[in-house]
């Protein structure tokens, strides 16, 4: 503790106050003087010119170009140092050749160097002090400087000597010299996260940690020279040092020499004795296992090799074990190759006595060779320079490219240049001289070697960025100091007022110059406090505030978005600048106002709403054109394993985008017209001053309802006194929620509100107030004409903008400034726009000081503190008076919306540096390990992933896909409450803990971030889920009693309580898409031998009907190869006697002969085999003596034996058939028999025969508990292996078609999982299912985010607190304080997950595309007119019609498609009607069909409340093209008939709608009189139709309308019987459902329920309908529509039926409806009649 305390107030606290010097006891005298001396004359030399010389400008002559050069230098010379250290020549010197004084060049061993630091590597390598005592380090060991390609042509073997990248081997006589490099900084990424076991790999030379170029051998003393020397060995001693040496390099190479030099025989022989004989003591005993090279294509390398911050990484670890196996120089080999800065910074006194004892004369031996480096002066002048990296990286920082040193030398030179100006011109007076001075030279040592980690660095290590800080904030400053003094001496005193202040008043400008001054000079204070950002942040964080606070822009997502979006605001208002000036110098009047101002209006309005609705984030844009001008310049690489897996994302982002462009098209020009026309019409001039009281009363209820009333009365608890809402959902009450979330009144409500609210009110007032207070603006008293005309295009623009984005506290902005400034204080107005301006920027300050002050007040509340450590309850009394600056720091803190932290997580608070509203500044997300991205080594020996966190990571990228779908059109529906830019909520449901985080908030879109924690969190982290999810509705106290408390109310106590926390519950039943996860044992389901042999023959059963359904089967029957392979098993005799094989679990063993033979297979799987084949197209031969048999035996011993194998041959032990079942569920299968090679012939018999048959065995044998004896039918288990096949994805979860089928939303998945974690060693059959799952939304106040995300970066990074159990994560359940904690980016945080950015259309929403439309284009446009003309048209005819129902074709109802010309009595009959007759003794009419009801959705009205309709219709030839186009027939509101399964049966009459039956067709006539005459018992209630319905030229009968729609009226309309139509529809045959017969007619249907639609109905194991066609039945389901969903409106045509009671089978439906098979395009649909709509017959 007292070190790293020592380190802290070193290398933090005096480096921030010096600018980064300070003393390193690590370091050297040299090292320490130099930069003690640079310090004291960067410091003298200002002060000792300003003191020596006159003050004038001889004092910048003389201090610039000496500043100029000395950097100059110093650049040049490092930046030339690292040159010759990464390609310059290294010679190596023996110890003799330095005694004897000569010095002879060895260019043979000299090698060049290729520069590997990329431009992406984060800084400058890391703290290694463990290597400063060494004589010269190598320069491979540098993290900067050990980069090594990888061969593509590389092979990675397992379990043999060639373990690694190919060696070029140069044989020279009898010995090879060894020459290795070493890969570059990725080394080091996870050696504090993670250590992986390496299998069997051999254990590395340990003297390999001397010279960069060759293997020192330094054992006992012995070395003599410089190289290294090898004897000739046999070629397995030789695969030995080429496998050891490959393990020294990752992503690179090996380089094997020859040389002839018998002299280091004894140094050869010591070598080999340590790769051989120590090695393989070293493997036994557990020692260094290292992991193998990573293998993984170019480009994902390239861009991952410097990503020291992702969560996951593919990088080598090594595992350390106690002091007693292993010699120093191995532990320092170990610490080298992990690069891991915990191990680096251990002292040698740590180790044991033995090993410094033994580290001595190892050292000694070391030292005997030094290195030099050519250090070219001149092209033909070179000196030799004894040095090494380590000791130049601890001199100066490093810069790596030539633009950098350019800027250092550029900022140091104005730095100086500005320093001296001030200097002269007697800003600085006495003591203040030197101070200023001392900020002169921290600016400029800054810039050769800056503070690390500094105060506001945003991440671990070496940040290149922070050292440009200081001289860029001193430049600004000391500009800024300048400008102020100018402008106080020379601008107006009273040129322009607002608020009756001068803003040129020269006392102003004075008072802020010497604020600046007093800033400047209190540098090292701030920047060790750390007020101030790195460069790039300050930069996004200024362009985002001035485009949210004065262009009423969006909150942005990176730097280049902030640029972006600023210069797109600055276009915009330069564009209208032109158009209000010219406006403004027109002539104006009391009652005229320019029609060029109302251009100006019309097109502020449109070009708001256009802004309002574009990303910040470009990207996504430039994707989109770029895909439109070059479509096909996307490169696929073939051998990136994740080129065939697409993501949807970016073409769906792009699609939304491009609808959002052609919406904005049209409905900008609309708008700008529309409010032109109500701007030029004079209407806010005549109507004033009434319209804007008016509009100021409409915006205040309208907004006091909506974003007020409404959302208190759906919290869980309104306004913190009732104990449930007071508006309901539907799903409130629901246990488990089974679909999407209902739409209710409210909800309906809430977003045609908002629309009216920011579409309508709030430009008009903008608009009323624009056209009162332009001229006033303008006028010479205020701003005049230039600059009023832009303070009126900038304050429109932001009024507008704000409220088109987020118009949730607009009306109280208006209300409060109507009120203060038209009531109140009406003389300090400066005209309505300018006070709505000023006080929009003012009450978005007031909101942040307001959740600043909650955030404070409820984490330091007194009874309710949670000391997380003693420092806690040490600064708690201390924070008393600390606490009357607390509001003075917090209101500071929310003028610069600057976070307030606690600092170590105690009472005190402190302001962290300015942020932007993304508060990261690092693009940070989460890398999932799977078989793309990780070494195939690894995915073999070890399970890489195998975490629960990392497999779990899927669900949350899971989660963000359905956010990105539904949640923007969730927060207008309201179902989030109240949200503003910047808020935060947490996700909560069974298993699922998310933090979502709102960062740009636009009009229909909204950018989030969701950060997913761990499935099982700390005890900390269950604390705080449970006072989320507790119920505090049983709260009985009343202070120290329970009295109870009021129906529907909470208890005092839960009351006062519910109000001192920093978040609330606002919703309990918010219905998300996402996963079910169940998971079981795998040891309980196979712990028993009996069911271990159900899984094996399920494996077998599963090999035979994989190579039976493959459409290579005959390809691999005719294989030469494969029958000579498989020649032995085709022998009857055969029998495999392999010791794999167990009687306990293979089905087939055969007892007598010992093993499996041909007979015993034939005897078990032979029925199985001849089942198969015969569902092939094209059976083939199956006989018992066929080659199908012979392969399908091949393959099934083959499998079993991998299976075997894998489990190291003890299959009867449960552990060791588990691990080999996992290695074949992963594809691992290992071919150990000769006997089984022949399967080389064609790999895609593992691929895809063997590796789906043992994945397909463990879902059968998971049906085998549910159904134990039904999958003994061959029929049923070929039925369910095919349902499997398409509604299952069965797949490892490191395979990456497992990520690419959860985001694809299959419906279901299965995976065996083994997770090894914390000590756990278990497997679990994992099975997820696609459902509606239930969160609960709990809103977070945003500022105590914001405040502990601040804190624990300071307090990790900064303040380098390691301890895992620090208070300031322990839980809170006030603040959540945990939980927010732990979504921190890592490595500050632990989240399982962080996704990227996110966008989220409104378009994308359905249910709000149901209630406002869908995106305007053209196309939509001319549907509509099309719609519209073709219903005005039926509206028309139905009218028209002598006796029509003009009420039938209305829009509640259908449009009639009825005629009242004559029949053809030859009329063809209908393919849809497949029903037969009823029941026996009933009359012919039985078989009619059951009614259906459709429910027509009206305009306006809730679907509950639709009319009911009925439909009778009539195709006539001469109406059928017109019946084809429409989807209207028949209807009415009420109902009179109602249908039961023996016919109709009258209902009450109807008074208000009738159905004239002259309208009729004689053939529903003849049928309704069937009806009548097959139901005697109503005679009452059928007599007036019976009188009706013999003639259709009685007008003045007509029968009551039904209330069912009569689809089974539709027929031939001839004397034919329904037996006839019955029988005309069942003898349709598979070949005939796509396309009907000549003559007949296929009736087309509209969906108009889709809740109705059978979507599993083909996949269940009852069999309960008789399908026409089994390939339809396999594509009639969610199984086979994938994304594809039917939806409401979608049309097809029906090519089949089941009718209740049918005696044909195949027609029979098994519940009380009847069901419709319906094409829709390519897909097939199975719906209920009452959920479709006849559309007619197609021609």
């Amino acid at each position: 503790m007292g070190s790293q305390t020592l380190q802290i107030l070193r290398q933090g606290v005096w480096a921030a106050l010096s600018g980064g010097w300070y003393y390193d006891p690590h370091q050297g005298t040299f090292v320490n003087a130099l930069h003690l001396y640079l310090w004291l004359f960067l410091l003298g030399l200002p002060f000792t010119l300003y003191m020596a010389l006159p003050s004038s400008m001889i004092v910048v002559a003389v201090y610039c170009p000496v500043i100029a050069a000395i950097f100059i230098v110093l650049k040049m010379v490092n930046y030339r140092l690292h040159r010759a250290l990464d390609e310059g020549e290294v010679i190596e010197k023996s110890a003799n050749e330095l005694d004897g004084g000569t010095k002879p060049e060895k260019d043979s061993c000299s090698t060049r160097r290729k520069d590997s630091n990329a431009p992406s590597d984060p800084g400058g390598g890391i703290e290694m002090s463990e290597f400063i005592r060494e004589a010269t380090p190598p320069v491979g060991c540098s993290s900067r400087n050990s980069y090594a390609g990888l061969d593509p042509s590389n092979q990675i073997g397992s379990g043999s000597p060639q373990l690694g990248t190919e060696a070029a081997v140069k044989a020279l006589d009898s010995e090879e010299m060894v020459t290795f490099r070493r890969e570059r900084s990725t080394f080091r990424r996870q050696a504090v996260r993670r250590r992986h076991n390496a299998g069997n790999n051999s254990t590395p030379p340990t003297l390999l940690i001397g010279s960069p170029l060759s293997l020192q051998d330094g054992q006992q003393g012995q070395q003599s020279t410089a190289q290294v020397k090898v004897q000739s060995r046999p070629p397995s001693q030789a695969a030995v040092l080429s496998a050891s040496a490959s393990l020294l390099v990752r992503n690179g190479s090996v380089h094997l020499e020859a040389s002839h030099d018998n002299a280091s025989a004894v140094g050869g022989s010591s070598l080999h004795h340590e790769l051989g004989k120590f090695s393989s003591t070293l493997y036994e005993t557990g020692g260094c296992d290292m992991s193998l090279v990573n293998f993984e294509p170019a480009a994902r390398r390239a861009s991952n090799i410097c990503d020291t911050d992702s969560h996951v990484s593919s990088s080598t670890s090594v595992r350390f074990y106690p002091h007693d196996v292993l010699s120093l120089p191995q532990i320092r080999l170990n610490r080298l190759l992990t690069i891991d800065p915990d191990l680096l910074e251990q002292q040698d006194i740590d180790l044991s006595p033995d090993l410094q004892e033994h580290m001595q004369p190892q050292e000694e031996a070391a030292q005997k060779v030094e290195h030099y480096y050519r250090f070219w002066i001149l092209p033909q002048l070179w000196i030799s320079i004894n040095f090494d990296r380590l000791t130049l990286l601890a001199l100066f920082d490093r810069n790596r490219e030539i633009l950098e040193n350019v800027l250092a030398v550029i900022l140091a030179i104005l730095v100086a240049f500005l320093g001296s100006v001030l200097l002269i011109q007697g800003f600085f007076r006495d003591i203040w001289v030197f101070q200023f001075c001392l900020v002169i030279a921290s600016c400029q040592y800054s810039l050769l070697k800056s503070v690390q980690p500094d105060s506001s660095s945003p991440r671990h290590g070496h940040n290149r960025i922070i050292a440009y800080s200081r001289p860029v904030y001193f430049c600004l400053c000391c500009g800024l100091i300048w400008l102020l003094d100018y402008g106080s001496r020379n601008l107006p005193t009273t040129r322009f007022k607002l608020y009756g202040m001068a803003f040129t008043n020269p006392l102003l400008l004075m008072s802020a110059r010497d604020l600046v001054i007093v800033f400047t000079l209190c540098f090292p204070i701030v920047f060790f406090v750390g007020l101030l950002p790195q460069v790039n942040t300050f930069v996004m964080y200024l362009c985002e505030q001035l485009d949210i606070h004065v262009f009423g822009g969006n909150a942005t997502t990176s730097l280049l978005a902030a640029l972006y979006s600023f210069i797109c605001s600055i276009v915009a208002v330069a564009l209208l600048y032109g158009l209000c000036y010219g406006a403004l110098r027109d002539s104006w009047d009391g009652q005229h106002i320019p029609v060029l101002f109302s251009v100006f209006c019309g097109l502020l309005v449109a070009i708001s709403y256009h802004l309002s609705r574009q990303s910040s984030d470009p990207s996504v844009l430039f994707s989109l054109v770029q895909s439109k001008i070059f479509p096909n310049t996307e490169e696929k690489n073939p051998e990136d394993p994740l080129s065939e897996v697409k993501d949807p994302l970016p073409d769906k982002l792009r699609n939304s985008v491009s609808e959002r462009l052609q919406s904005d098209l049209i409905v900008c020009i609309v708008i700008g017209v529309l409010y032109f026309a109500i701007h030029v019409s004079t209407v806010f001039t005549v109507l004033q001053p009434a319209l804007k009281y008016v509009l100021y009363t409409l915006v205040g209820s309208v907004g006091f309802l909506t974003h007020y009333m409404l959302p208190q009365v759906r919290k869980q608890l309104p306004w913190h006194c009732f104990s449930h809402p007071l508006l309901k959902t539907k799903e409130y009450y629901q246990f488990e929620v089974r679909n999407a979330a209902h739409i209710m009144w409210f909800e309906k409500l809430h977003v045609w509100l908002i629309f009216v609210e920011k579409n309508v009110i709030y430009p008009l007032i903008v608009l009323n107030e624009l056209s009162s207070s332009a001229k006033a603006i303008a006028s010479p008293k205020k701003l005049d004409t230039e600059l009023g005309a832009l303070m009126i295009t900038i304050a429109g623009l932001k009024l507008l903008r704000s409220s088109f984005s987020s118009p949730t506290c607009q009306y109280v902005t208006v209300i409060f400034t109507v009120l203060f400034f038209k009531f109140d204080y009406e003389a300090l107005s400066e005209t309505m726009l300018l006070d709505l301006f000023f006080m929009s920027i003012f009450f978005n300050k007031l909101w942040e000081l307001l959740y600043k002050l909650r955030f404070v007040y409820t984490y330091i509340a007194p009874w309710q503190i949670t000391w997380g450590s003693a420092f806690h309850a040490f600064a708690q009394p201390f924070a008393v008076p600390h606490s009357a600056m607390l509001f003075v720091q917090a209101t500071i803190s929310a003028f610069f919306s600057t976070p307030l932290n606690p600092f170590l997580g105690s009472a005190i608070f402190i302001t962290s540096y300015v942020r932007p509203v993304k508060f990261w500044e690092r693009d940070y997300n989460t890398k999932r390990v799977d078989h793309s991205n990780t070494r195939l080594a690894s995915q073999l020996d070890r399970n890489p992933g195998s975490d629960d966190n990392n497999l779990n990571s899927i669900f949350y990228e899971h989660l963000t896909r359905s956010l990105q779908h539904s949640l923007c059109g969730d927060l207008l529906l309201g179902r989030w409450g109240n949200y503003s830019t910047g808020d935060c909520f947490i996700l909560a449901s069974d298993y699922l803990n998310a933090l979502v985080h709102l960062i740009e908030i636009g009009n229909g879109l909204v950018t989030f971030q969701l950060r997913g924690l761990e499935f099982r969190g700390t005890y900390c982290q269950q604390r705080e889920v449970e006072a989320i999810t507790e119920g505090v509705d049983e709260d009985d106290g009343f202070c120290c009693c329970e009295p109870g408390h009021l129906p529907h109310m909470l208890s005092f106590n839960a009351a006062f309580s519910q109000r001192w926390l920093a978040w609330e519950v606002l919703v309990t039943k918010y219905v998300l898409e996402g996963y079910s996860i169940t998971d079981n044992s795998a040891a309980s389901m196979l712990q028993v031998f009996d069911l271990r042999k159900i899984l094996t023959t399920y494996y077998v059963k599963g090999i035979i009907y994989y190579v039976t359904t493959s459409s290579k089967l005959e390809e691999w029957l005719a294989n030469e190869t494969m029958q000579e392979g498989l020649r032995l098993c085709a022998d009857r005799n055969y029998v495999d006697v392999d010791p794999t094989f167990n009687p306990n679990i293979d089905e087939d063993y055969d007892h007598r002969l010992a093993g499996i033979s041909r007979e015993s297979f034939c005897v078990i799987y032979l029925n199985w085999i001849e089942y198969c084949c015969s569902r092939r197209a094209k059976p083939l031969d199956a006989d018992k003596d066929s080659s199908l048999v012979t392969l399908c035996y091949g393959l099934c011993v083959l499998g079993r034996r991998a299976l075997g194998t894998a489990a190291h041959h003890m299959s009867s032990n449960l552990e060791s058939f588990l691990y080999g079942l996992h290695a074949l569920f992963k594809g691992d299968f290992r071919i150990s028999s000769i006997r089984d090679e022949w399967i080389f012939a064609d790999m895609e018999l593992l691929r895809k025969v063997v590796v789906p048959g043992i994945r397909m065995s463990l879902k059968l044998h998971q049906d085998h508990f549910t159904s134990p004896d039904e999958y003994d039918d061959p029929t049923v288990l070929y039925e369910a292996i095919m349902s499997h096949e398409q509604n299952l994805v069965i797949a490892h979860e490191g395979d990456p078609a497992w990520r690419s089928a959860v985001l694809s939303n299959s419906p279901s998945l299965l995976a065996l999982r083994h997770v090894m974690d914390d000590g756990t060693n278990e497997y679990k059959i994992i099975m997820l299912n696609k459902r509606y799952l239930s969160f609960r939304v709990i809103k977070v106040n945003k500022e105590c985010v914001r405040g502990l995300w601040a804190g624990q970066q300071q307090e990790l990074v900064f303040l380098r607190n390691r301890n895992p159990e620090r208070g300031s994560i322990q839980n809170a359940k006030q603040a959540l304080r945990n939980m927010i904690n732990s979504s921190c980016d890592q490595p500050i945080g632990y989240p399982i997950y962080v996704s990227p950015l996110t966008t989220s259309y409104a378009d994308s929403h359905e249910q709000l595309k149901d209630i406002l439309g869908g995106p305007i284009s053209l196309g939509n446009i001319r549907n509509f007119v099309v719609s519209t003309w073709h219903r005005l048209r039926k509206g028309c005819g139905a009218g028209c019609n002598s006796g029509g129902n003009i009420e039938d074709s209305d829009a509640g109802g259908g449009t009639s498609c009825t005629s009242n010309n004559a029949t053809n009595a030859n009329e063809p009959h209908s393919n849809v009607l497949q029903g037969g007759n009823g029941n026996s003794g009933q009359g012919p009419g039985t078989g009619l069909y059951p009614p259906v009801t459709s429910h027509l959705p009206t305009l306006g009205t809730s679907h509950s409340s639709h009319s009911v309709q009925s439909s009778l219709v009539r195709h006539s030839p001469a109406r059928a093209s017109v019946a084809s186009q429409s989807s209207y027939c028949y209807s009415s509101r009420h109902s009179s008939l109602r249908m039961s399964t023996t016919g109709f049966v009258p209902c009450r009459r109807s008074s208000t709608s009738q159905i004239s039956l002259r309208n009729l067709p004689s053939s529903i006539q003849s049928r309704l009189s069937m009806v009548n005459q097959m139901e005697p018992t109503n005679q009452t209630g059928l007599a007036s139709m019976q009188h009706g319905l013999p003639s259709s030229s009685s007008s003045s009968q007509s029968i009551p309308a039904c209330k069912h729609t009569l689809v089974g009226f539709l027929g031939t309309e001839g004397g034919q019987n329904i037996a006839a139509d019955a029988q005309s529809g069942s003898n349709l045959s598979p070949a005939n459902n796509a396309q009907a017969k000549k003559g007949d007619v296929i009736y087309r249907i509209q969906i108009v329920d889709p809740s109705q639609i059978l979507e599993g109905i083909n996949m269940s194991k009852r069999k309960e309908l008789q399908w026409p066609d089994e390939g339809i039945r396999l594509k009639a389901g969610r199984n086979s529509w994938k994304d594809w969903t039917p939806q409401e409106g979608m049309e097809g045509h029906v090519i089949h039926r089941w009718v209740p009671c049918s005696r044909d089978p195949g027609s029979r439906s098994h519940i009380d409806k009847t069901i419709l098979l319906v094409q829709i395009d390519d897909k097939y649909v199975a719906v209920i009649e009452t959920g479709v709509l006849e559309l007619g017959a197609e021609v």
